[in-house]
């Protein structure tokens, strides 16, 4: 077998029964969380740190960490299927909606 001949992405023959009925074409199975940076993680201190809703609204809006940890959260559970090839079936998330915090802003639209 020539060099290259494998890609790197491959895993073997299909995944078979439930697992391989969720994965898409050409994607494999992830049992990690692949973590890709292009630099540095910055550290901004929670005192500090902010998250605002500018640009085309009437009035921006910005929270704080209390302030955002203060609305309402929602749970899901879902697949992620990544343009790089891997799937990480069942991953769940926390946190506030989008539709939470737009629901706090108008649109100038």
């Amino acid at each position: 077998m020539a060099d290259g001949f494998v890609s790197r992405g491959f895993r073997g023959r299909r995944q078979t029964g439930e697992v391989s009925a969720r994965l898409p074409p050409g994607q494999y199975l992830e049992r990690g969380f692949p973590v890709l940076s292009a630099g540095p993680t910055p550290h901004t201190p929670l005192e500090r740190w902010d998250f605002s809703i500018v640009g085309s609204v009437e009035q921006p809006k910005r929270w704080t960490w209390d302030e955002l940890r203060a609305l309402p959260h929602e749970s899901v559970t879902a697949d992620i299927h990544c343009v790089t090839k891997w799937s990480k079936l069942d991953s769940h998330w926390e946190g506030v909606s989008i539709d939470t915090l737009l629901a706090q802003v108008e649109s100038e639209a």
